[in-house]
């Protein structure tokens, strides 16, 4: 559903948590291109957000499919980082390559993945409450995790929380799980960073979004997966071929505060899309200037 948000508001959002993000430097000035295909011989390796960069929504976006083949026919490393934890990986994969993309499951890293590892520094009796799409299943994940929406009984009894996704989340189950935190504070593992999302009719509110409000009103810590924090980099750099130097490698997204900010902080070269997703249809370069967050390349699309 979309939120009616804009780009403004989510921009205002993530830097009314900028103390939380990793903190970096940034180049003084960015570089401005058409599309990516100027920037293949630049680096060695990239690094793609899905949402903004290769689809938005269900939709493919024009061109990254040939710009994925590009990029291999280079002889270039590419990978998909992605925030979205909602779904296995196995469903996400039917979905890219519904789209036209040929990604193998070792292409993709999602937060999602990164989550469920951590899962491991928890007790094994632990029993975790899941807030995410009603008919997602956690076949993937080795773990007891049990849907919150199916079991409300959970707010009570869980032993943590993990938030994969959004879908569902109402503003009632948003403050019975502050009460139910509030009378028993536990652990809240955040496996989607995400403020908002681009969809076909705008912009959808993701976990990091709702998930400041639990913080504030509870006092709890939110534990974080993915981008732009460091776990998810340093996942990304695991599975690359270790003489890639991070300068080599370009971290490629449509949000400053997520891709760009953290891919700097990795010390990756950054690639802002700014024809789709967060920016599109506006001038990313009014948000650069309010947020200090300088890519190093601008792209009109991917």
């Amino acid at each position: 559903m979309a939120s009616g948000w804009g780009a403004s508001e989510a921009v205002a959002r993530y830097e009314a948590i900028r103390e939380v993000l990793p903190q970096t430097r940034f180049p003084n000035t960015s570089r401005k291109i058409r599309d990516v295909s100027e920037v293949i011989e630049q680096y060695d390796a990239f690094v793609l957000d899905a949402f903004g960069v290769l689809n938005v929504g269900d939709t493919a976006i024009p061109e990254a499919v040939e710009r994925v083949a590009q990029m291999r026919r280079a002889g270039r490393s590419v990978i998909v980082l992605t925030n979205g934890a909602s779904f296995a990986k196995a469903k996400a994969l039917a979905k890219y390559h519904r789209l036209g993309f040929d990604f193998a499951p070792e292409d993709v890293i999602a937060s999602r993945d990164i989550a469920a590892a951590a899962l491991g520094n928890w007790p094994r009796n632990h029993v975790w409450a899941a807030i995410t799409a009603p008919e997602a299943g956690f076949e993937d994940i080795p773990f007891d995790l049990r849907p919150l929406a199916r079991a409300p009984d959970l707010l009570r009894h869980a032993d943590g929380f993990v938030f994969l996704g959004s879908e569902g989340w109402t503003a009632d189950r948003q403050m019975a799980l502050i009460a139910a935190l509030r009378d028993n504070p536990r652990p809240v593992l955040v496996a989607n960073p995400d403020i908002v999302a681009p969809r076909e009719t705008g912009f959808s509110l993701e976990p990091g979004h709702f998930v400041q409000d639990i913080a504030q009103m509870t006092g709890t810590k939110p534990l974080f997966f993915g981008k732009p924090h460091a776990n998810a980099f340093a996942a990304v750099k695991a599975v690359l071929p270790r003489d890639i130097a991070p300068e080599r490698i370009a971290m490629v997204g449509d949000t400053l505060h997520t891709d760009v900010l953290g891919g700097r902080a990795a010390g990756f070269g950054t690639v802002l899309i700014a024809g789709h997703g967060l920016f599109a249809g506006q001038d990313p370069t009014r948000y650069i200037a309010s947020t200090g967050i300088v890519p190093d390349v601008i792209a009109d699309t991917t």
